[in-house]
């Protein structure tokens, strides 16, 4: 296993009588793209906040780099590079002078200084704008300006609080790679609440709710652990309720979709739009032989059988479902 770069253990924080984090434990190791999952409101910018040492926790601890969050916060900001949801940026400059202004800050001298600007404004794409004034770039182009300005100090670990928010899909696009190629040499941690965007790019995802750690592994790990693993969707011509009823009595079978055309005649044996999820180990081409031999042996008529693997948004929606812990 990797050094961690990230250990958060226990870690709360309350806003009066909400929740914001509620005792949450994980770790980031050195090279991983972590992505922390969770809707509005589940905590994300909250503990990014506090790993930033921007809020203090009321109990628990982190380290980043093996610096404490509360003994050492200046040793902590050394390693970290941190892109809040809106880019901290000055408009009124170019990206030259603020990438200049930022090394300083930073305490990048000398020949090193230069060596980082021109770093980052290769690797951030900034070339084409990097004489102009930062008030004329696109959204897109200031995101690549903040990121430039979160690593402009060489840290061990990005913090990206919404990376792509409120950009447009060329943009994304374009961020996303951006996020993929740092992150072969960087540990990159970044909050989203796109699922997209975690299948795109992490290799691990924390999902939060409620303040709550609810989930903790791979992507291919939290589809394999969700009930219902493997979906079959099927079109079938039959009496829409028997169809249902039916389908649900299959064995292995758990949640049962099936969406009739409109204007179909009451009892009627009509084109029916199926999704049956089956349960977790059971394999879907099993599940298939089931729904074609129904079909064959009531005599209904069978149009579409195809085999769907469950989602990172199937996941996401099972795990943070109204009443869920």
């Amino acid at each position: 296993m990797a050094e961690a770069m990230v250990t958060v253990e226990n870690l709360r924080k309350t806003f009066g009588n909400v929740v914001a984090v509620d005792s949450i434990s994980f770790k980031v190791h050195r090279g991983e793209i972590l992505g922390l999952l969770g809707p509005n409101g589940a905590g994300k910018t909250t503990t990014m906040r506090i790993l930033t040492c921007y809020i203090a926790p009321d109990s628990g601890t982190a380290k980043v780099a093996g610096a404490d969050i509360t003994d050492d916060p200046l040793e902590v900001k050394r390693h970290i590079g941190y892109l809040p949801e809106n880019a901290p940026v000055y408009t009124e400059m170019s990206v030259k002078e603020y990438l200049r202004f930022m090394a300083d800050v930073r305490g990048c001298k000398g020949s090193a200084r230069k060596e980082r600007i021109e770093w980052v404004v290769e690797h951030c794409g900034l070339q084409p704008k990097y004489l102009a004034t930062i008030g004329t770039l696109s959204k897109g182009y200031r995101q690549r300006v903040g990121l430039a300005q979160a690593m402009i100090h060489d840290p061990d670990l990005l913090i990206l609080d919404e990376p792509t928010s409120g950009l447009d899909p060329r943009q994304i696009i374009e961020i996303r790679d951006l996020i993929r190629e740092i992150g072969k040499t960087k540990t990159v941690f970044l909050s989203t609440h796109i699922m997209q965007e975690v299948e795109a790019i992490c290799s691990r995802s924390v999902i939060i709710h409620k303040g709550k750690l609810v989930a903790d592994g791979k992507p291919d790990e939290l589809r394999t652990a969700a009930a219902g693993a493997s979906r079959v969707v099927a079109r079938i011509k039959a009496p829409p309720e028997e169809l249902r009823g039916e389908l649900g009595r299959l064995q292995g079978a758990g949640e049962v979709s099936v969406e009739a055309a409109e204007g179909a005649a009451a009892g009627g044996a009509v084109w029916c739009d199926c999704r049956i999820s089956f349960q977790k180990g059971m394999d879907p081409e099993e599940g298939g032989e089931r729904i074609f031999a129904l079909v064959r042996d009531r005599g209904w008529s069978l149009r579409r059988l195809q085999f769907e693997r469950i989602s990172m948004e199937d996941v996401f929606l099972q795990l943070t479902r109204e009443g869920a812990a």
